[in-house]
Formats: structure tokens, C-alpha cells, sequence
């Protein structure tokens, strides 16, 4: 039997344009779960695949993730046919006496993550969760909930995990100490960097969980809390700014930007959409924000992303643990639920009733100031620049952080050797080797700025090695200046985009002294040196899997030694879909700009990127 991808997704066939559609879409993605729960309903087991904590904290997120699409659904008046699931589930897994039982809370424990989604459930639909069971269970379940919110958090978006909590309790009429809550909250507005920008915790970085995760939960605060007006208006004017901005990070077929950490969350990107709508805050007109919303969810519809069985998968565009995070159980990928917050709202709602509308047109490069980035919006594409991201502390943070340039239709490649140089794929890397085997690329900076439509960053491979990196939007090209200060020959390769290969080497390369191009089936993707320094054009063939998007993929790089002593390299990039505009635009690539006047412009207006400056 030939593998059918459309097996492979219980999206597949949805038209997902209505509210309806969504509905289904809930129940279709939980139904596959059903197998999976343990006989006593509290514990789900996806596969025998381990996390950094235990299986027990694993099998309570794959009982709690669902929730988040769940709660929605029946809190619209939607039809989810296993309360009596959850409500057994709950009741075993909060029991120290039954072998389900999902285990003592601790300080920043994976358990405290979970159960902010039973807190939501409690404080949206007490009547399926909550109410019907009996008083000793009532008791124990939140007692288990009183003590978890007891507990210390991480200094990130974790915070929120209390107030959520909180939130269910207050529901369900249970007293605790507000105390907390509110010094948790009043750390979690520090986090703000201004134009709606938060970081998520006390790092130099900036990613999905803003939207996802500080966004989202803030305007459930901001909806559910009773008092604390001031905050919540904060917050509600936080997200309206925010939208201008992360709009920038949504292709115009509904792809979100691949860029930072748990990427396996998928459709949980579009989660700020929906919090938008359930907060009643029109950030941008209603046709828009429903827009990004459903061409998010068709965007998925389309890919392989769960196994044979329906369950969703670890991975992106297709299972792939390469990409994972250490936190990523198989549980894990269903935070995607929280996409489906917008069904909590009735039919007559404006976000439901109004049409969609079309992504808006942006021909100029729009600067995103505070993470330190620029939105290119090309064909079938947003290209984002970037500096002034690192993350030193995960698989891949390199380049889930680090790369000059992000793309929603393009994704980017994880490294999956860091001992075969030749073999690296560099998409929008510059890699750099002093033995031709091992290899550093950019990672964490000493300065990062932003002038204009423009960045900088300076950073340092070796502690005897210092790269300057300058990137200036072309569209649809962009070129990168690198100024390389070493006191030894280097090996370099410089990549482009990765796009999708085909099989039988019907995709067709071009490669020579300053220049690499692939033809693929359906995009094509260039480097060019633009003359400082005469690098080698080369087709290469990354190694299978470590595209996020295609299983197996095309990258044009350019190769050449760097001399000891300081070497300036330029080089255009350029990926579109195939047709009349990349064809025009292959063949008139920019000219070198004037390096003088760049480095002239940032020493007058070049500020520190706001996520950076810590």
C-alpha cells in the first residue's frame, strides 16, 4: 500500500472556512486520541518517545493539550461526545491512591504547564468538568490545583500558568491568595518591550511564543478576570498594537514564519488570531484578522503532519524528531489546539460573519524594530531579515534563531552533522570552518542594530574571530555584507534557500565561479557574489530531513577560502516561485552597494534592537 498523505492529516477535505468547519475539524483531530487513554482516562500515552521529564508528566499532557480546542468548542455551544472521559480522567489523576495518578507537583515542573489548561476548562465550562462530580472528588481535584499554584514558575510565559489556574479556581469558588497572581502578573508586564513586544523571560530573543503564549493568555485574562481593569485595558492595548507588526510574520497562503523554538506546536501560530477575536478587540479590521486566521488552518490541511493513525506527529511539515525540542513529548504537538480559542464565540459574532479578506500588499520593506528584523513581502512569500536573536541553549538554536533571513514558504534547514562540513546546508548561514570539518556559524551576538529598512550584527565564530554581518532588503533579492577579521585561513560556505527537490534529478542547477541557481519543479532559488571576493558556485544536495517543510530539498551555496587578515565578502539571494518575475529577476541581480555610506548611516542612526538590549 503506497503511503497516502491525505490519510496522514484528519484536516484533509475540510474546506475549514466556516465555523462549522472548525468545529468538525476539533472532533476529527481528537477522535484518533481515543486508543490512547489509559482505562482509567487520566493518562495518554502517544508513543514510547521520551521528554526531559517523566512519562508521567508526559501522559498528562496528551490528556490536557486537547483542552484547549475542546473548552472552546462546548463553550460556543459545540458537541464534544467524552466529557465523561476528562471528567473520570481528572478525577484518577489527581488520586495519590490511583495508579494513574499523574504524580506530585514540583517547583518549575512540566505538571504546572498542564494544568493550565484544566484551569481554563474550570473557569470556561465548569458545568462538563467540574460540576458534575462528586464532593470528595471536588475536594481532591482542587486541593491538587491549590498546591500546583503554590509553586515557583519559570520567568517566562510559564507565569501565566498560575493566573490561568487561578482563574478556574476563582470559577469554581475556591479562595486563594490573589497575592501571588498579582506579583506574577506584574512580572510578566516587565517583560514588555514597547510596540506590543514582549520577551518571553529574561533572554536576548523574540518568537512565536509572544503571540502564542503572552498574547494569547494575556487577553484570556483579560476577557475571564474579574477587576484589575487598568491591566487588563494594558494588555488589550499591547495586543492592538502587536497585530500591525506580527502580521508580517503570515504568508499570503496562510503560512506563519518558521523562526524560533517548538515549531511541532504548528497551528497554535494562529492562536493570536483567534485571542483577538475572543477578546472582542478589533486590532485590524475583522475581515482581515479572519483571514490570517482560516488561511492558516487550509495551510496546514494540506501537509502530512500527523502518523498513519491521525495523531499528530513531532515535526513540522512532516514527523521529523530532528527539529524537536527536548521538552517535545508526542503529547506536545497538540498546543496546537489552542488555534481554536474563536469558537468560544457564538455565530453572530462580527469576526464569524464577516468575509474574508486578502493579505493587504506591502511593496516596500517593512522594519519590525523591536525583534530586530525586516519584512520583505515577495511572491507567494514573506522574507524576513534578522539580528539581534540567539538562543545557545537548545538543539538548533543556531538556526531556529540565528539566520540571516526567514521565510514562510521556504522554512529552514536544521544541521544534522556538526562533524561533516561539506556536508552543511548553510540556508541563510554563513559557515565557517578552520579544519574543513567542524564548523561555526552565527549564534549569539555581541551587538545587534537596526537603521532603517537595514541590520547589523557583530559576532564572533572563534574568540579570535570577529564577523560584521550587514543586511539590506532588494526586493525580491537580499544582500548580506560580511566583514571577517581572522588570524588564520578559514574555509567558508554561504547559503541560499532551500527548496523542495524532486525525484529522478528532474530539477535542474546551474553552478559556477560566483554563482549557484536551482530550478526546481515549482521554485527557484539563486546566490550571487556580487565581485568582493570570487567565490564557488555549488548545487548542493542537503541531507534528507532537515528541511521543516520538505522531507528533501535543493540549496545553492557559494564556497571559497578566507585569508588570514580582514576579507570583505557581498553576496544577493533570491527564492521565488517558478514564472515571468523570478526569471526577470534572475537575470538582473543588484549591484554592490556602497559599503562607505552603510557603514556612514548606522554610525549615525543605528539603534539597539529592543529584544537584544538586556
Amino acid at each position: 500500500m503506497i503511503y497516502d498523505p491525505a490519510k496522514a492529516n484528519p484536516l484533509f477535505g475540510n474546506p475549514l472556512k466556516t465555523r462549522a468547519d472548525l468545529a468538525k475539524a476539533v472532533n476529527d483531530l481528537f477522535k484518533p486520541l481515543l486508543p490512547y487513554f489509559s482505562e482509567g482516562g487520566a493518562r495518554v500515552r502517544l508513543s514510547a518517545a521520551g521528554a526531559i521529564f517523566d512519562h508521567a508528566a508526559a501522559d498528562l499532557e496528551g490528556f490536557a493539550r486537547p483542552l484547549w480546542g475542546i473548552v472552546p468548542l462546548c463553550a460556543g455551544g459545540g458537541q464534544f461526545d467524552h466529557w465523561d472521559l476528562y471528567r473520570r480522567g481528572l478525577d484518577n489523576g489527581t488520586n495519590p491512591h490511583h495508579p494513574e495518578y499523574w504524580g506530585d507537583v514540583a517547583d518549575r515542573n512540566q505538571r504546572l504547564v498542564e494544568l493550565a489548561a484544566i484551569g481554563f476548562a474550570l473557569a470556561l465550562v465548569p458545568q462538563h468538568l467540574w460540576e458534575p462530580q462528586p464532593e470528595e472528588a471536588k475536594q481532591r481535584i482542587g486541593a491538587y490545583l491549590v498546591s500546583a499554584r503554590e509553586r515557583d514558575y519559570v520567568d517566562n510565559n510559564w507565569k501565566f500558568f498560575r493566573v490561568l489556574v487561578d482563574l478556574g479556581l476563582e470559577r469554581v469558588g475556591i479562595k486563594v491568595d490573589a497575592n501571588k497572581t498579582m506579583a506574577y502578573l506584574d512580572e510578566l508586564e516587565a517583560f514588555d518591550i514597547g510596540d506590543g513586544w514582549y520577551r518571553d523571560g529574561p533572554v536576548k530573543r523574540v518568537d512565536h511564543y509572544i503571540p502564542f503564549a503572552m498574547h494569547f493568555y494575556g487577553l484570556i485574562y483579560a476577557v475571564l478576570a474579574k477587576g484589575d481593569e487598568a491591566r487588563k485595558t494594558r494588555m488589550r492595548e499591547r495586543a492592538q498594537q502587536f497585530a500591525g507588526d506580527i502580521r508580517h510574520w503570515f504568508g499570503p497562503d496562510g503560512a506563519a514564519l518558521a523562526f524560533g523554538r517548538s515549531q511541532t506546536y504548528r497551528f497554535a501560530a494562529g492562536g493570536f488570531w483567534a485571542s483577538l477575536a475572543f477578546a472582542d478587540l478589533e486590532a485590524l479590521p475583522w475581515g482581515e484578522i479572519k483571514g490570517y486566521y482560516l488561511r492558516h488552518i487550509r495551510w496546514w490541511s494540506q501537509l502530512p503532519i500527523a502518523d498513519r493513525d491521525g495523531v499528530l506527529s513531532v515535526g513540522y511539515g512532516y514527523p521529523n524528531l530532528l527539529m524537536s525540542e527536548s521538552y517535545n513529548s508526542a503529547g506536545s504537538p497538540y498546543w496546537a489546539f489552542k488555534f481554536f480559542l474563536a469558537l468560544a464565540l457564538p455565530e453572530d459574532h462580527p469576526f464569524w460573519q464577516a468575509e474574508e479578506t486578502e493579505q493587504p500588499q506591502f511593496a516596500d520593506p517593512v522594519p519590525l524594530e523591536k525583534p530586530g528584523m525586516v519584512a520583505m513581502h515577495t511572491q507567494g512569500n514573506v522574507v524576513v531579515l534578522s539580528s539581534g536573536q540567539e538562543h545557545d541553549k537548545m538543539r538548533g538554536s543556531n538556526e531556529k534563531y540565528a539566520k540571516f533571513a526567514y521565510s514562510t514558504r521556504y522554512a529552514f534547514n536544521i544541521e544534522a552533522n556538526d562533524r561533516h562540513f561539506d556536508a552543511a546546508s548553510f540556508d541563510n548561514m554563513l559557515g565557517l570552518s578552520d579544519d574543513g570539518v567542524h564548523f561555526r556559524m552565527r549564534e549569539t551576538l555581541d551587538e545587534a542594530l537596526i537603521a532603517g529598512d537595514m541590520l547589523y550584527s557583530r559576532w564572533k565564530p572563534w574568540g579570535d574571530v570577529t564577523v560584521e554581518t550587514w543586511l539590506i532588503p532588494a526586493n525580491p533579492w537580499h544582500i548580506r555584507l560580511h566583514r571577517i577579521v581572522t588570524p588564520r585561513l578559514l574555509h567558508s560556505t554561504e547559503g541560499g534557500f532551500a527548496i523542495s527537490r524532486a525525484d529522478f534529478a528532474r530539477d535542474r542547477s546551474e553552478e559556477g565561479e560566483g554563482r549557484a541557481v536551482w530550478h526546481g519543479q515549482t521554485d527557484v532559488s539563486a546566490i550571487v557574489d556580487l565581485g568582493l571576493v570570487k567565490r564557488q558556485g555549488r548545487a548542493h544536495l542537503p541531507i534528507a530531513n532537515t528541511n521543516l517543510i520538505h522531507a528533501k530539498t535543493n540549496l545553492p551555496q557559494l564556497r571559497g577560502d578566507i585569508p588570514a587578515g580582514e576579507t570583505w565578502l557581498a553576496t544577493a539571494v533570491l527564492a521565488l516561485p517558478l514564472g515571468d518575475a523570478a526569471s526577470a529577476a534572475l537575470a538582473k541581480p543588484p549591484a554592490l552597494p556602497d559599503r562607505a555610506e552603510i557603514q556612514r548611516i548606522f554610525a549615525q542612526k543605528g539603534r539597539r534592537v529592543a529584544a537584544f538590549d538586556i
